[in-house]
């Protein structure tokens, strides 16, 4: 490809986006005719009239939600409290903190070696 100067690569951008416009000028006026209204361009930015909602319905919305939240949190206090506490016995602690003091050993061993190697 040629070595084109930047005013000319920005003059064919310009022509290239008021081309683009009339497409889409072009492209709205089709939809008009076959959905009986208007759809705007399909822009970057803001596409149209913000929503707004009243404060009453943000409470009643708001208000919704904390019954579902306190629902759904005393479906799981409820369990949480019916569950028994587990309980070990000192033979299943001695054995725990067996494996725990070998698990310990075994990498400290592996460090040890690694170092030597390193």
């Amino acid at each position: 490809m040629k070595n084109i100067d930047r005013s000319t690569l920005e003059m064919a951008l310009i022509g290239y986006e008021a081309e683009r416009q009339k497409i889409e000028a072009a492209m709205a006026a089709i939809r008009k005719q076959v959905d009986g209204h208007s759809a705007g361009p399909a822009v970057n930015g803001p596409g149209g009239p913000k929503r707004v909602m009243s404060a009453a319905a943000r409470r009643r919305i708001a208000a919704a939600q904390r019954k579902r939240w306190a629902a759904f949190h005393a479906d799981t206090k409820e369990t949480a409290k019916t569950a028994p506490k587990r309980n070990l016995s000192a033979a299943a602690k001695a054995k725990l903190a067996a494996n725990l003091a070998k698990a310990r050993a075994a990498k400290a061993a592996k460090a040890k070696r690694m170092a030597r190697a390193a």
